[in-house]
């Protein structure tokens, strides 16, 4: 492209709300943890490498029947909270910045389990209630 020689309207969003299509035989309960699988499809949060943390879900989305992309689900980006993991993977305020992984829908962990878990966002505070995470 070249440079601009007049006015230009340049759309935008605000950026803290997506909508994705759904995988095929997936089912996404509101408030849960959302993520992008490697074919650029919303699903649950779950223990796997090739997920990207999306957000939270904004509504229940059921899928189960219906093929890859047939549903959609609208995911908020920003800071939530989500269940704490337990033992070693426990999340103290020692590690607010960092990353978080996932293990499921509602649930983080300190560490990738072994390399089993993908990123689900930065930890943005940390309580008795569980871990607060900022999804960007």
């Amino acid at each position: 492209m070249t440079a601009l020689t007049q006015d230009r309207k340049t759309p935008m969003k605000a950026g803290d709300a997506l909508v994705l299509p759904v995988a095929a035989s997936t089912k996404i309960f509101a408030g849960s943890l959302v993520a992008i699988n490697a074919s650029g499809y919303a699903v649950p949060g779950s223990t796997s490498t090739t997920l990207k943390g999306a957000g939270r879900a904004e509504q229940a989305v059921d899928n189960s029947g219906g093929s890859a992309g047939a549903l959609t689900v609208e995911v908020r980006k920003g800071v939530f909270l989500f269940g704490n993991s337990a033992s070693a993977d426990l999340i103290t305020i020692t590690d607010i910045g960092n990353d978080c992984y996932i293990v499921d829908d509602q649930t983080v962990a300190k560490t990738n389990g072994s390399n089993t878990r993908s990123v689900a966002g930065k930890i943005f505070d940390v309580d008795a209630s569980g871990v607060w995470v900022k999804f960007e």
